[in-house]
């Protein structure tokens, strides 16, 4: 088998409308469409990250809310490619989001940084050529 690469990433958010406007009108996403489910009292935002990836947006009546702890066993954090970290950063605190220090890769030599969706999931901005 060969991995073609990652196709989409699903988010269940607690709050749709806010949500939706933090990653699209925040961080930038494109919407391909946008379908409310009568069944499941839920919509689901399709977006588009880049050329390649999708984030799939979901809604559900009280959905569980997710462990915080960074070393919890699953998912760990998202992570977001950008050309300009400082210019990233400077967008995301223009927004009203708190991106915390910039941090250094020991491994690569790549500067990063970590914030939080609108509900506490962890996103980081990766620095690349």
């Amino acid at each position: 088998m060969k991995i073609a690469g990652i196709h989409h990433i699903a988010i269940i958010c607690s709050d749709y409308e806010r949500s939706k406007q933090f990653y699209v009108d925040v961080l930038g996403f494109s919407i391909i469409r946008e379908t409310y489910r009568e069944a499941r009292q839920s919509y689901k935002l399709d977006l588009h990250v880049d050329a390649h990836t999708q984030v799939e947006l979901f809604s559900f009546p009280n959905p569980p809310n997710r462990l915080q702890y960074p070393e919890a066993c699953g998912l760990r954090h998202l992570a977001l490619a950008v050309e300009d970290l400082d210019g990233a950063i400077a967008d995301l605190t223009a927004n009203g989001v708190t991106v915390e220090p910039v941090r250094l890769d020991e491994l690569t030599g790549k500067r990063f940084a970590f914030f939080k969706d609108p509900d506490h999931l962890p996103l980081e901005l990766y620095e690349v050529d």
